[in-house]
């Protein structure tokens, strides 16, 4: 493996179609980097989770047309993987988002509150008509 000084960092950039048969894609690349990064087994299953659930609300939310295509940026430096997953949506206020009720689940609407949970940090960034940014940060742990 390469060793990355602090101020290094690489990134490998998808764009893929909004159609579900492609998040496979997001998820092997993902898993590659992980692995190669040294992550535990356990940990790259819950970036694969968390890649999961991005693309399937960018897929969801990204003007909503199978056509559509949406981003994952894999940002790599030697303590951290920074996954950005960008559509090209309307957008949303983060306002808007009602915390899950856990005791009386929907079959929808837990994508953003599975991702937290799995990933050491995580921003949204959504503008109107510009679309959304979810960026994902899972520390390596020593």
């Amino acid at each position: 493996m390469d060793v990355l000084t602090k101020d290094d960092a690489v990134k490998v950039t998808l764009t893929l179609p909004g159609n579900p048969e492609y998040v496979s894609v997001a998820r092997l690349t993902l898993s590659g980097i992980a692995n190669r990064m040294g992550f535990s087994v356990d940990a790259i299953e819950d970036l694969k989770v968390a890649v999961s659930e991005a693309c399937t609300n960018a897929m969801k939310h990204g003007r909503g047309k199978n056509s559509e295509n949406y981003m994952v940026n894999y940002i790599v430096n030697h303590e951290k993987l920074i996954i950005d997953v960008c559509d090209n949506g309307v957008g949303f206020q983060m306002d808007s988002i009602a915390a899950p009720d856990l005791k009386n689940p929907k079959e929808s609407g837990l994508g953003l509150y599975i991702i937290k949970t799995l990933m050491d940090e995580v921003e949204v960034k959504s503008e109107k008509n510009s679309g959304t940014v979810i960026r994902m940060i899972k520390k390596l742990e020593e």
